[in-house]
């Protein structure tokens, strides 16, 4: 993902040196603990994107740091509630208090609940919306293969055939037409990336030679 040149150059900038420090030594090592889907590179991604984001919007781009470096922290209790206890974390987290108010913070905490792609209701918040759209990062491959390290790390008793059925049915469910996946962000770039997924997921015998592909370098021992 490119970001907009000037702005990738000094959004580092406009982060406080202090938020940064604490973010990077004390949240975004939780990441290395999750699955393979949800590690620290899918962190950063997020925060990337976010900051990108932030560009065509006014808001508060501290926040939006903070609710990206935070928005799956809650995977430490399991996937299902993980927004909820994201959000749970962040009204916790008294360092927090450092650099932002009571009332961003609670803003900070909806957005991360907010983010979840079940979500049926919209976000509460720009910032909300952010999250959301910052956290599809969708790229038909990419997608695929996480996916695949989903099921690797969570249902290892499965045969490749096994994963294979997993992998179309969770496609299906939140990307395909009709899936759960919404997108709160008119004209994005993941719009049209989703159009390029849902191409490949209706045509099976493509679908399952990339899968084929990615699931012998993700399975490899």
């Amino acid at each position: 993902m490119r970001l907009a040149a000037s702005f990738y150059i000094n959004y580092r900038s406009m982060i406080n040196p202090e938020l940064k420090e604490y973010i990077e030594k004390e949240i975004l090592p939780r990441y290395d603990h999750f699955d393979a889907a949800h590690r620290r590179d899918h962190a950063i991604a997020v925060i990337n994107r976010s900051l990108e984001l932030c560009k065509d919007f006014e808001v508060d781009v501290q926040m939006a740091y903070a609710i990206a470096a935070y928005h799956d922290t809650g995977l430490i209790e399991g996937r299902e509630h993980h927004h909820t206890v994201s959000a749970r974390i962040i009204r916790q987290d008294k360092h927090l208090r450092r650099w932002f108010s009571e009332e961003q913070i609670s803003t900070i905490a909806d957005a991360a609940e907010d983010h979840r792609a079940s979500a049926k209701n919209e976000p509460r918040s720009i910032y909300g919306r952010i999250i959301a759209e910052a956290d599809r990062q969708i790229e038909p491959h990419n997608i695929i293969r996480r996916t695949i390290q989903y099921g690797l790390t969570n249902y290892p008793h499965l045969d490749t055939e096994g994963h294979w059925t997993r992998t179309v049915e969770h496609l299906e469910e939140k990307y395909a037409e009709g899936g759960y996946l919404k997108l709160w962000i008119p004209d994005s770039e993941n719009g049209r990336q989703l159009t390029a997924l849902r191409k490949i997921i209706a045509d099976k015998a493509h679908l399952r030679q990339i899968f084929d592909r990615i699931f012998a370098e993700e399975n490899r021992e």
